[in-house]
């Protein structure tokens, strides 16, 4: 079983969001979601952040709070430069929403006989987005949250994305398209 502290300590950035409820269902959230992978936390410092690029040697935290400290410049610096009248970001939401859009990831794994982590049949029709929402849901976390794992990656192309969840695409983006070859 993981623990707060396991979690905690590959999510230090949790304590960035201030309201003390949704921290808590964040960190319920990685821990349901470790859990039941065939990860544990610190393999998470260790696995390619992608299975989908060759040769990859960032790993899958370094990746995941690389967009959510980019997510964080991002809508600082749009405060910053348009004023809280002009546009308003949920910082709570926005971080949230970040540290979990890929949550459902950790579902999509498997371990291949000779010990290669793959993606499961399950994970290749019900991709992270979905599985990230299902997760978050089942710890009450709110819509908006949700809203940011669902919209995410490219499922969420043709709807509508809030504020939070267009800087949370961008911040995944930028950090992930350099590495495709």
């Amino acid at each position: 079983m993981s623990t707060k502290s396991e979690v905690l300590k590959i999510w230090p950035e949790i304590a960035w969001i201030k309201d003390e409820k949704l921290r808590e269902q964040v960190t319920d959230a990685w821990i349901y979601a470790i859990d039941n992978s065939v990860l544990t936390a610190a393999d998470l410092e260790e696995i390619p952040f992608s299975l989908l690029i060759k040769d990859v040697s960032v790993s899958f935290m370094n990746h995941k709070r690389t967009c959510v400290q980019l997510a964080v410049d991002i809508a600082d610096r749009m405060l910053a430069n348009f004023g809280e009248t002009a546009i308003k970001i949920d910082r709570d939401i926005l971080i949230a929403g970040a540290i979990l859009i890929d949550v459902g990831k950790l579902l999509e794994y498997q371990l291949t006989d000779d010990g290669r982590l793959t993606t499961s049949n399950a994970g290749k029709i019900v991709r992270h987005p979905f599985s990230g929402v299902a997760i978050a849901d089942r710890f009450g976390l709110p819509a908006e949250v949700q809203h940011i794992i669902a919209t995410h990656s490219a499922e969420g192309d043709l709807g509508h994305r809030t504020v939070e969840s267009i800087i949370v695409h961008h911040a995944d983006f930028v950090s992930f398209e350099p590495f495709k070859k």
